[in-house]
């Protein structure tokens, strides 16, 4: 098992930026690959993105591409998602997820969730 419990969410105004970051315990963290998803009111969850198990290649979905980072630090078993520039369209509740591989753009991929954490951007 891998509990995850993510923090860092807020209101913010358009323009502005958060740090997400995300706190997992239980199995070895650097197993996984650690992805990003959020879930907008009445739309299906959606991929954000993931990085890989040693932190060197991240991909991320083309809606946030060149403004949000992810980073992760193994030793203390974090992951943390940089926003900058947020738009109204990026309000959403977000999660992290885990993931021991395949296609990491799918939820369908990850055996475990945090709870998430609301990010809500005014315009």
């Amino acid at each position: 098992q891998v509990q995850l419990v993510e923090s860092g969410g807020g209101l913010v105004q358009a323009g502005g930026s958060l740090r997400l970051s995300c706190a997992a315990s239980g199995r070895t963290f650097s197993n996984y690959a650690m992805g990003w998803f959020r879930q907008a009111p009445g739309k299906e969850r959606a991929f954000v993105g993931t990085i890989l198990r040693s932190g060197g290649r991240s991909y991320y979905a083309d809606s946030v591409k060149g403004r949000f980072t992810i980073s992760r630090d193994n030793a203390k078993n974090m992951v943390y998602l940089q926003m900058n520039s947020l738009k109204p369209e990026d309000t959403a509740v977000y999660y992290c997820a885990a993931a021991l591989g395949g296609n990491l753009t799918s939820r369908l991929q990850y055996d475990y969730w945090g709870q998430g954490t609301q990010v809500t951007v005014s315009s």
